[in-house]
C-alpha cells in the first residue's frame, strides 16, 4: 500500500499537484478543483498539530470502515460526505488564490512527511486514533483519491 511517508509516492503526489489548474473540471462530486487543494490542506492539518477537529468516529467507523479503507486495495468509493471542518462551503479553509493555496498544501505535505515520527495516535476525525503506517497510508490514498477526481 502507498504511502505518504514514502519518498516516491510523496513525489508522485507533489507531480500531479502540478498538472492541476484553476479549470481543471471534477470528473463527480460538487467541489471545485480550488476547493478541493483546500479541502486536502485541512486533512493534513490536523495530524500535523496546525488544527483540532472534534471526533465523529463511530464504531463502524473505526473498525470496518478504518479497515477497508487503510487496508484493502479497494477504490474509495465516490460521494461520502466529509466532516464540516473540511468542507469549504461549511467549516474549511475558504479558496484565497489557487497558486498560493497549492504552494501551502505542498508545505503540508511536506510537514505530514516529516510528523512521521510523531503521528503514531493521533486521533483521525472518523478513524479514530492511528497508527503512523495508517497515517502515511491514509495521507496518500486521500490525494490518490481526490486527484483522480479531477483527472490528475
Amino acid at each position: 500500500m502507498s504511502s505518504l511517508f514514502e519518498e516516491t509516492s510523496r513525489a508522485a503526489i507533489l507531480r500531479r499537484l502540478e498538472t492541476l489548474s484553476p479549470e481543471s473540471r471534477r470528473k463527480w462530486g460538487r467541489m471545485t478543483v480550488h476547493q478541493m487543494v483546500c479541502h486536502l490542506s485541512d486533512g493534513y492539518r490536523n495530524p500535523v498539530g496546525e488544527r483540532t477537529v472534534p471526533s465523529y468516529s463511530t464504531p463502524f467507523r473505526r473498525t470496518l470502515m478504518k479497515w477497508v479503507a487503510l487496508h484493502t486495495p479497494m477504490t474509495w468509493p465516490r460521494g461520502i460526505k466529509t466532516i464540516p471542518e473540511s468542507d469549504q462551503e461549511r467549516g474549511g479553509t475558504k479558496p484565497v488564490e489557487f497558486a498560493r493555496d497549492v504552494a501551502d498544501l505542498k508545505r503540508l505535505i511536506g510537514a505530514f512527511a516529516a510528523a512521521a515520527p510523531n503521528v503514531a495516535g493521533r486521533r483521525h476525525a472518523l478513524f479514530g486514533p492511528l497508527t503512523a503506517e495508517e497515517w502515511g497510508v491514509w495521507g496518500y490514498r486521500h490525494a490518490d483519491h481526490h486527484l483522480r477526481q479531477f483527472g490528475a
